[in-house]
């Protein structure tokens, strides 16, 4: 058979739709009872069921996995990118109170790989199934010249729910003398890549199948560990300490979250925080992963910027009323999150400090 002029100039659209018949089949764990119609559609189409909520408010989140697709690449690994890239969207809205309904994902790249589309797919439906979220639809787009030979983008969509009275804002909540708390991190997460690379591949010489003892691992392996998803926890925490008849969010003792991701401490933890008080986070409270510490010792970059680049090995921050702390901490290392009590909110101005 003749190849038609389209696949001649690089987009095989009988390969796509080959592809992306075995996705009712992958995503078949994601599905929800309030998502109609099939994959594949238009758009996907999602019934919120409103007699759940007297004043629900959708939030919504759109991000990537910036350049660590570059460590997927050399690894030639593709299941974890995907769960990454959901875990990272349910923790932004997590911080709201939000409970995840449905994900989108766009996939971008230079020649459809069958094996590549297949294993990323898995990752989406994987962190979906996991946090309750349906994935109902996306886009794969094929554009030969555009990207290098083996690589891709990725992005994702998130829209989720919460009850308008029980949305968490730590503006209008947090005051001076609460406590922060540190839920750890499994590493990187997402952010704080093109760092990284630039220590491990350029300035110590290494490879991602390098193995530094420091890490009992890989480069590569370690720099691919999936992000955390803190949904799920987020959920059983508000459900335990915020009951649903609560007079008033400023009563209650978890006052808010702060996802650390990109800008570290430094940048997220003011997201949620009032104009007349400071973060105050305190250097050695926690366990800090060995790869920090590699980082830390032969990164050569100085110790202020760290805390603005990386998670450091807290990947969620909780602020709550300094009598509740401890209640709250024990709570979530019974949920098997190591967690520990990192800083303080003072007067200030709506910054943070890393002592």
């Amino acid at each position: 058979m003749k190849q038609s002029a389209y696949a001649a100039a690089g987009v095989d659209i009988g390969l796509g739709n080959q592809v992306k018949a075995t996705l009712p089949q992958l995503l078949a764990s994601t599905r929800r009872r309030e998502v109609l119609g099939k994959v594949g559609g238009f758009g996907g189409l999602f019934a919120l069921d409103v007699k759940k909520y007297r004043e629900p408010v959708l939030v919504s989140s759109v991000d990537g996995v910036g350049t660590k697709l570059k460590i997927a690449f050399a690894m030639d690994r593709h299941d974890t990118i995907g769960a990454d890239l959901v875990n990272h969207c349910v923790n932004d809205i997590a911080v709201l109170g939000a409970e995840p309904l449905f994900f989108l994902d766009y996939l971008g790249t230079g020649k459809l790989e069958p094996h590549v589309f297949t294993a990323i797919i898995r990752g989406f439906a994987r962190a979906c199934a996991e946090n309750r979220c349906a994935l109902i639809g996306g886009e794969t787009a094929q554009m030969p010249g555009f990207y290098q030979d083996g690589e891709y983008d990725l992005s994702g969509t998130i829209v989720g729910v919460v009850e308008k009275s029980r949305m968490l804002d730590g503006r209008k909540t947090v005051k001076a003398g609460d406590a922060v708390l540190g839920i750890a991190s499994s590493g990187l997460h997402t952010n704080g890549y093109s760092l990284a690379r630039k220590i491990f591949f350029e300035e110590m010489k290494l490879r991602p199948a390098s193995r530094l003892a420091e890490l009992n691992n890989t480069i590569g392996d370690e720099l691919l560990k999936v992000h955390v998803s803190y949904g799920p926890l987020v959920r059983k925490l508000l459900k335990r300490f915020h009951p649903q008849l609560a007079a008033s969010n400023f009563q209650l003792p978890i006052k808010a979250f702060a996802h650390i991701t990109g800008g570290g401490f430094m940048d997220n933890l003011p997201r949620v925080l009032p104009n007349n008080c400071d973060a105050v986070i305190r250097k050695g409270s926690w366990d800090m992963p060995p790869i920090f510490r590699v980082i830390t010792e032969r990164g050569g970059v100085p110790e202020a910027e760290l805390y603005q680049v990386f998670n450091m090995g807290i990947g969620m921050a909780a602020i709550v009323s300094r009598d509740r702390a401890d209640a709250v901490l024990k709570f979530i290392r019974a949920q098997k999150h190591p967690a520990w009590r990192i800083g303080e909110v003072v007067q200030g101005r709506g910054q943070t400090a890393v002592i």
